[in-house]
């Protein structure tokens, strides 16, 4: 899902050079405080540097026996906060685990290909001193570009075709040297591709996926295609790529890198889109009395000095959407694994996309029925926040059983939002405006708000889809009724 506005990224050419071991394309897990993601170990005292601390996995969400990939540090290095140890590559992001606090490693626990999880041992290495390293870990954990796709993502065996056979422990080709982003680096595993072989042509050397495939086709001769069928793209869908194309011969141009999260989104929306048969429904809802009640209470809020809150518009679609998905709970499902079956979920968990500068990320708002408009606001101004701030943690992400996305704050008419697979439907609202309507006797001006209802056609029908849309416009129109 991909709406409202994505300030773009500053000049790659700016940036600072990486540090030593440093992928800034990688996202980054937080450590865990002391207690639960390391233990001390006592050592012979020489002073606080003396202190042999173990370093275990930290918290990475639900992800089990996910593989080392690379291995950035060795024995007896000296490394600075926040350098990477190793890197994890799971079926749905690569990650790198920082130290947390300057040291010095004394001695590796794990090996290339291992397999970890939550908790497990990664290295010992002594550091500054216990407490340091405590203050270090004890940061809270932020919001990186693993968190913002995992989030909603289905678990591999929802996948339709069985996954590639992974390479044994201890086996997996060592391109800790090799100059090219953590896709290419799978990609060149899974061809079983020496990327030590290839040379880049990107900037500064970097090895993208058309050297990969340039060096496949200069090393092997291509299998003759079918007719009309472009080469395999390595997507998965057999979908024919976008030829490249040299925008410099037609005027100035100017590259700028996307950000970590619209980088690492890229595949989970390319895969909604390829996955959902998507239909959008276009209805409105007129608010007028509505949006007078929310101006009161928001007046309310902003009097408040210590704990002041502001209601908006969205507080009210969100009891709206809860009304609507109890009702009609196939809109609060998802499709099993097999696609034979529809999996209801007897929670309110709603995702409620939220703009920031480096792009769209969809924190949610856990047990939406059980709470009130006030409340709600105040959810959606502590967590909108932590997402500009990008201090979102990966339990902010989860758990969403249905999503909204609202432009009412920018403009628009309509759009078409996309569906958070495996979520079935998504919710679009635009700009508000006056507009004459009708009353039998007159036209009177009434404050009218676009919806439009995006569902996945496999599990919802359009006349479903028309009775879920008009039931929400329904009780958005008079708040009384989200108490009968």
């Amino acid at each position: 899902m991909r709406t409202g506005r994505h300030p773009g990224p500053s000049d790659p050419t700016s940036r600072r050079p990486p540090e030593r071991g440093r992928r800034p394309d990688v996202p980054t897990l937080s450590p865990r405080r002391p207690h639960e993601g390391a233990r001390q170990r006592p050592r012979l005292s020489q002073g606080d540097y003396a202190v042999g601390i173990e370093i275990q996995i930290p918290d990475i969400g639900d992800f089990k026996d996910i593989p080392i990939i690379e291995i950035h540090v060795k024995e007896g290095d000296t490394i600075g906060p926040d350098d990477p140890l190793v890197s994890l590559e799971s079926d749905k992001a690569t990650m790198d685990v920082p130290s947390p606090s300057a040291g010095v490693v004394e001695k590796i626990l794990v090996k290339l290909g291992d397999k970890v999880s939550e908790g497990s041992p990664l290295l010992v290495f002594k550091g500054e001193s216990a407490k340091a390293a405590e203050t270090a870990a004890a940061a809270p954990a932020g919001a990186d570009g693993a968190a913002l796709v995992t989030q909603q993502e289905p678990a591999l065996s929802a996948a339709p075709s069985a996954p590639a056979p992974a390479a044994p422990a201890g086996n997996l080709p060592d391109f800790s040297q090799v100059h090219a982003s953590p896709g290419v680096r799978r990609l060149a595993r899974e061809l079983g591709l020496d990327l030590t072989a290839v040379k880049g042509t990107g900037e500064k050397g970097r090895i993208t996926k058309e050297d990969v495939k340039g060096h496949l086709t200069r090393s092997a001769a291509p299998a003759p295609a079918a007719s009309g069928t472009a080469a395999f793209s390595g997507s998965g869908m057999g979908i024919p790529e976008i030829p490249a194309v040299d925008f410099s011969k037609f005027g100035p141009i100017e590259t700028q890198a996307l950000s970590r999260i619209k980088k690492i989104s890229g595949a989970h929306l390319h895969r909604s889109w390829l996955n959902v048969p998507l239909v959008t429904h276009q209805d409105e809802s007129d608010i007028t009395e509505t949006d007078a009640y929310r101006k009161e209470l928001d007046n309310a809020g902003k009097d408040l000095k210590d704990k002041g809150y502001r209601v908006t518009l969205l507080a009210f679609l969100i009891k709206a959407a809860v009304s609507a998905l109890r009702k009609h709970p196939e809109f609060n499902a998802s499709l099993s694994p097999e696609k034979d079956a529809l999996i209801l979920k007897r929670y309110y968990n709603i995702g409620v996309a939220v703009d920031t500068p480096d792009g769209l990320v969809v924190p949610v708002i856990k047990d939406a029925d059980r709470k009130g408009i006030i409340e709600i606001s105040r959810d959606l101004g502590a967590i909108s926040a932590k997402a500009r701030d990008g201090k979102l943690s990966a339990a902010d992400m989860q758990g969403a059983t249905f999503s909204i996305s609202s432009l009412g704050g920018i403009g628009g008419t309509s759009f078409t939002p996309l569906v958070n697979a495996p979520e079935v439907a998504i919710l679009g609202v635009a700009r508000s405006k006056m507009s004459p309507v009708w009353n039998g006797t007159e036209f009177k001006p009434r404050l009218i708000v676009p919806l439009s209802l995006s569902y996945d056609h496999r599990v919802i029908d359009g006349a479903l889809a028309a009775r879920f849309a008009r039931h929400l416009a329904h009780v958005l129109e008079d708040v009384r009724r989200l108490v009968v």
